[in-house]
């Protein structure tokens, strides 16, 4: 059997031994969503952060381990190279586009969160097609493998070189399934995500309601609704 990657590991990680009862390997979602501000603060609400948002930091490191492992198994040439790298892009910049758009249009960012999760989904297939084909088997939630990914996981702050071990790892059963891993994160990060964004929009209302309330809150304070 091949050697385990990632061997080595934080004190936090080692701390959550025993832990992990399901695959989602984060619980809690770091948003930049806030208490919605006072009237007097302007109507277009804070926004961009993209760089905090778990999702887009677990889609970072997709999008590299997609190009490392299309040029190493995928003919460059091919139209699946161009379609796994595109769907991985994909699944990296709307988090980014919708983030940014979010000030203006709540559903921009809802329409381009969810265009970031069908393309993690349709890369998810990609890599499951390059499985069957040769045969390899996806890990269960139980194996030891994907427990110790789980663990990567949570360790704060991880990046790419958290699971360079694994993405690059010579035998094409462990580093595929560990980017499969790192899909399923994602998707579950942006599913999270898309529930938030609901939330907040069923709670605040979109750039019109905050428009009319700041002119109100506006005549309000100057004294007269003409």
């Amino acid at each position: 059997m091949a050697a385990d990657f990632g061997k080595k590991e934080t004190r936090r990680t080692k701390e959550t031994k025993g832990t992990e009862g399901t695959w989602h390997p984060l619980p809690s979602l770091k948003s930049r969503a806030s208490p919605p501000p006072a009237e007097d603060d302007g109507f277009i609400p804070p926004h961009g952060g993209y760089q905090e948002l778990l999702s887009y930091q677990k889609a970072l490191v997709v999008f590299q381990a997609t190009l490392h492992f299309c040029d190493r198994f995928i003919d460059k040439k091919s139209r699946t190279h161009d379609q796994m790298v595109q769907a991985a892009r994909s699944g990296k910049q709307n988090i980014l586009e919708g983030s940014q758009a979010s000030g203006t249009s709540k559903e921009t960012e809802l329409k381009l969160t969810n265009v970031a999760r069908a393309s993690q989904e349709e890369l998810l297939e990609d890599y499951r097609d390059f499985m069957r084909a040769r045969r390899i088997d996806e890990w269960t939630s139980e194996h030891r493998y994907a427990q110790r990914l789980r663990r990567l996981n949570r360790t704060p702050g991880a990046h790419y070189e958290t699971f360079r071990k694994g993405i690059e790892h010579p035998d094409p059963a462990i580093c595929t399934n560990v980017i499969v891993g790192l899909i399923k994160v994602t998707n579950y990060l942006l599913a999270q995500q898309l529930k938030r964004l609901e939330q907040d929009f069923l709670r605040e209302g979109g750039l019109r309601e905050r428009m009319t309330r700041a002119r109100l809150a506006a005549r309000a304070k100057q004294g007269t609704w003409k």
